[in-house]
Order: C-alpha cells, then structure tokens, then sequence
C-alpha cells in the first residue's frame, strides 16, 4: 500500500489530538518495516494540487487532499483508501473520471 506523504503529516495531527502518539508511532515502525511505501510529491505535482486547489476552493479541498489526487493520478491508479468520501467522490480525477473509494470495493 502507497502513503502520499502528506498524509503523515495529516495522521500524527489526528492521532495526536485523540492522544494516540503511540498508533502514529506503530505506524512509523511499519512504513520502516516495509508495509507501507511513503511517496512523495514530485514538482509536477505542485501544479497539479495547485489547480484542484483552486478549482474545488468551495467545497473546501485542501493541499493534502490535492497532493492524495494528485499522486494517485500520477501513479494511475483507480482505487483510493480514504475515510473522506465527502471530498474524493466530488472531485474528477484526469485518468479515470471517478475513483474506486475503498469503500465502495466488495
């Protein structure tokens, strides 16, 4: 499973206000172990969240959400694990039109 790397930073804010260090922590310890792979963005990503930014700005799309959009267009993958359904089934992604949310898969 591929982590954007924005998405840590979006986890350990979470995990931090439940006072859940120690699941961020484990979690940590199984991108280091391999379970995970963090992929960050490349400077083409930029222009790409920039757009999403601006073009989903009243629906209240933010960067970690465009960066996710992003890479997963950049990567061409159909399939997206998220528990923001809100923002991912509005927004249009350049390779498939609508992602396969996690869960909608059976």
């Amino acid at each position: 499973m591929l982590i954007p790397s924005p998405i840590l930073l979006e986890i350990e804010f979470l995990l931090r206000c439940d006072g859940a260090l120690a699941v961020f922590a484990a979690l940590l310890g199984d991108v280091s172990a391999g379970f995970y792979t963090v992929v960050d963005l490349l400077p083409s990503d930029y222009e790409r969240v920039r757009e999403l930014c601006l073009r989903y700005a009243d629906a209240d799309v933010g960067f970690v959400d465009a960066a996710v959009l992003a890479v997963v267009e950049r990567l061409d993958e159909p399939k997206l694990a998220t528990l923001d359904r809100r923002h991912f089934a509005l927004m249009c992604s350049r390779h498939v039109g609508s992602l396969t949310l996690l869960s909608e898969l059976a």
